[in-house]
C-alpha cells in the first residue's frame, strides 16, 4: 500500500473507529480497494468485514453504496457509524416518502459518506435515475453468498446486482461474506461480474467459540440447566418451529429467565420490540426460529443454542457466529437427536426432484455427519469450508472430553434381541421401554411383558440405552425405517454381533450435560478489575437508554474489559483503548474517565 494510502487509512481507523491496528486481512483488502480493484472478501463473522469498506469509504471522495439484505442490519450499522461521527444513512421500505427524499437530498448534496440499500431498492429504475446524479466512489455487496443457489440463503434478486457493473464500470466493487464454500465463491465472481478481483480468503476458525454437541435425552431440562448456568449472559436459542419457540419461551420464563420469543408469525412491530429489547440488554435470551439474527450486530452474545438440527453447516456456522463477536469466550451448543435428521430428510424427499433438492440433501447430510462425528468439531467445520486442518482445537466437546470406548458387545446384543423379539415393528422409545421392563399399557396389551427379553436392560437408564441404540444406527447395524414410523430393524451386519462372532466397541454414553464444566482453554483476560467492569457496564446501560441506542454501540464488552485492565485516567490514555475513537471520547469519555478515577481513588484511599 502506498504510504499516503496507508497513513490515511490508519488515521481513519484510529481517529474514527478507535482501533490501534488493522486485523489480519483488512489492510490488504483496503489497499486493493484504494487502488481501484474489485475484491472478494471471505472473512469470519466478527473478523472485521465492515471496516474493509467503511475505512476506504472515509478515505475516498464521494459516496459508498452498501447493499445489505436486512433492514435491521442496515439500521444497526448506520447507528454505529453515526455514533462514531460518520455521515451515514439508509433507504428502505420502513421510511416514509418524505424521509427517503431527505436521505436522497443528503446524498445529492455530497453530505453522505455511506448509503445502505436493499437489493430490491437498487434494481428499481427510480433508484438508477437518482444515483446517476451522485458521486459514487465504492460499491459493497454484503452477505454476498445470497447470490448463489449453493449459498444457504439464496436470494434471486441478488443475481441481478451484476447490472451495477454496467452502470458503474470503473467503480471498485467489493463482495463480502462470512460463509462461502468453493462453489459459492465461483458463483459470486460470475454473478457480480467482478473484474480481476483481489480475493481474500480468511480463516473460518472462530477460536473463541467452544462447540458442543449434546445428545437429546430430556432436551428441555438440559436447555434450562444450561441457560441457568450462564448467569444472565446474553444468548440465542434456535428452534425449527414456531410452536416450539412458544413452548420453550414459556418454560424458560417459568424459571425466571429474562426471555422473549421471536418468529415469522409475529407482527413486524412485535418482532422489532423483541429485537430492540435484546440489543439493549433488557432481556437475556431470545428463543427464535431462523427468522431471527441476521440483522443482529450485538457484540456481547455469549452463547447460541440450537435446540434442533439446522439444515446445513453454513446455517449452523452463521448462526453460531452471532456469539462472541467481541472475541471474548462464547459457547455454541447443539442438541441432537437423529430423528430430527430423519424428519428434515423426509421433508426434503417430499419436494420435487430438482437440482436444488439435491443441493439441500448434500447440505443436510453434511450437518448430520458433523453432529454424529467422533472427531474434533472444529476440524469438521473447517475442512467442510476447504480450510485444511489436522490439529484438534482443544475447545470442543470431543477435544475436552474425548469419548471413552468400552466393550459393548453384550449391550448391543440386548438391544438387537429386543428389536428382533418384538418383530422389528417398533420405534426407539418402545424398544427401550421393553428392554428396561417398563410396566405400561401398550406393552401389556401386546403381551410383550412375557417375552424373555423383557427387562434385560433394567439396570441401565433410558438415556444410556438411547445412546447405545443411536450408535448402533450410526454404525449401520440397525436402521430406522422412515416409511414405517421409524421402526428399528436389524441389518445384515447385525448377524455376527448377535452370534458373538466379532467384537464391538462403542463410545461410553454421556448422560450429563457437561459443557460448562470443561476447563476453559482459551486465553481469557483474568487481569481486569471485575468490580470496575460491572460498574462500567452499568454506566454504559444508563447512557444507552438515555441516547436510545443499544449498549454495545456505546462501547462493547471487550473495550470495557480493556478499560478495567489498563485503567486509563486521562483522555490520551483513553484513546489508547481499542474501540475508543475521537468522537466517542468526545461524547462519552468524560463519564467513563470520572467513574474510573473515582473507583481508583476509593480503592487507594
Amino acid at each position: 500500500m502506498p504510504i499516503s494510502n496507508l497513513a490515511k487509512a490508519k488515521e481513519v481507523l484510529h481517529n474514527v473507529f478507535g482501533y490501534q491496528s488493522f486485523r489480519q486481512g483488512q489492510s490488504e483488502v483496503i489497499d486493493a480497494i484504494l487502488t481501484g480493484k474489485d475484491c472478494l472478501v471471505i472473512m469470519t463473522t466478527g473478523g472485521g468485514k465492515s471496516l474493509c469498506y467503511q475505512v476506504p469509504a472515509l478515505c475516498l471522495d464521494g459516496i459508498t453504496l452498501v447493499i445489505s439484505p436486512l433492514i435491521s442490519l442496515m439500521k444497526d450499522q448506520v447507528d454505529q457509524l453515526l455514533t462514531n461521527g460518520v455521515e451515514a444513512a439508509y433507504l428502505n421500505s420502513t421510511q416514509t416518502l418524505e424521509e427517503q427524499q431527505k436521505v436522497e437530498q443528503k446524498a445529492l448534496s455530497g453530505q453522505l459518506k455511506l448509503l445502505y440499500l436493499s437489493p430490491e431498492k437498487v434494481m428499481t429504475s427510480g433508484f438508477f435515475h437518482f444515483i446517476s446524479h451522485c458521486k459514487i466512489s465504492l460499491i459493497a455487496v454484503d452477505e454476498a453468498h445470497c447470490v448463489s443457489q449453493w449459498g444457504h440463503d439464496f436470494r434471486p434478486e441478488y443475481t441481478l446486482l451484476g447490472g451495477l457493473r454496467k452502470t458503474f464500470p470503473n467503480i471498485p466493487l467489493v463482495a463480502l461474506t462470512a460463509t462461502a464454500d468453493p462453489t459459492t465463491r465461483v458463483d459470486i465472481l460470475q454473478h457480480l461480474k467482478l473484474q480481476d478481483p483481489h480475493t481474500y480468503l480468511g480463516s473460518f476458525d472462530r477460536p473463541n467459540i467452544r462447540y458442543t454437541v449434546q445428545e437429546k435425552f430430556k432436551p428441555t431440562e438440559q436447555l434450562i440447566k444450561f441457560i441457568l448456568s450462564q448467569q444472565g449472559k446474553s444468548g440465542i436459542v434456535y428452534c425449527n418451529s414456531r410452536k416450539k419457540v412458544e413452548e420453550i419461551t414459556e418454560k424458560l420464563a417459568a424459571k425466571r429467565v429474562s426471555v422473549m420469543g421471536y418468529h415469522a408469525g409475529m407482527t413486524m412491530q412485535e418482532r422489532e420490540t423483541v429485537q430492540n429489547a435484546f440489543q439493549r440488554d433488557n432481556i437475556q435470551v431470545v428463543v427464535a426460529t431462523v427468522a431471527f439474527g441476521m440483522g443482529i450486530n450485538k457484540s456481547n452474545v455469549r452463547f447460541v443454542v440450537h435446540f434442533d438440527l439446522p439444515r446445513s453447516i453454513e446455517s449452523y456456522y452463521q448462526e453460531t457466529g452471532r456469539a462472541g463477536r467481541d472475541d471474548l469466550p462464547a459457547e455454541a451448543v447443539l442438541f441432537y437427536d437423529p430423528s430430527d435428521y430423519s424428519w428434515l430428510n423426509k421433508v426434503l424427499l417430499e419436494k420435487p426432484e430438482t437440482e436444488q433438492r439435491q443441493i439441500e440433501q448434500h447440505k443436510l447430510q453434511a450437518i448430520g455427519a458433523f453432529a454424529e462425528s467422533q472427531t474434533c468439531r472444529r476440524l469438521v467445520l473447517l475442512n467442510y469450508f476447504g480450510e485444511s486442518q489436522q490439529q484438534p482445537c482443544k475447545n470442543c466437546d470431543i477435544c475436552l472430553d474425548p469419548p471413552k470406548q468400552y466393550d459393548a458387545l453384550v449391550d448391543a446384543q440386548k438391544v438387537m434381541s429386543v428389536i428382533y423379539r418384538t418383530g422389528q415393528r417398533f420405534g426407539l422409545h418402545h424398544v427401550i421401554a421393553v428392554l428396561r421392563g417398563l410396566n405400561n399399557q401398550k406393552i401389556r396389551e401386546l403381551q410383550q411383558d412375557t417375552l424373555s427379553v423383557y427387562g434385560i436392560g433394567k439396570d441401565k437408564s433410558q438415556e444410556y440405552w438411547i445412546s447405545v441404540a443411536r450408535q448402533l444406527i450410526h454404525l449401520g447395524l440397525i436402521r430406522q425405517n422412515i416409511v414405517n414410523h421409524s421402526a428399528l430393524q436389524l441389518t445384515e451386519s447385525a448377524r455376527p454381533i448377535l452370534r458373538a462372532e466379532t467384537s464391538l466397541s462403542l463410545a461410553m454414553p454421556r448422560l450429563s450435560f457437561s459443557a460448562t464444566a470443561y476447563v476453559q482453554k482459551q486465553q481469557v483476560n483474568h487481569r481486569y478489575d471485575k468490580d470496575l467492569f460491572a460498574r462500567l457496564r452499568f454506566l454504559r446501560k444508563q447512557i444507552a437508554d438515555k441516547e436510545n441506542i443499544p449498549p454495545y454501540v456505546v462501547f462493547n464488552d471487550a473495550t470495557l474489559q480493556e478499560m478495567a485492565e489498563y485503567l486509563p485516567r486521562t483522555e490520551d490514555e483513553m484513546l489508547e483503548i481499542n474501540g475508543v475513537g475521537e468522537r466517542k471520547l468526545e461524547r462519552f469519555g468524560e463519564l467513563f474517565l470520572n467513574l474510573i478515577n473515582e473507583h481508583l481513588d476509593n480503592r487507594y484511599s
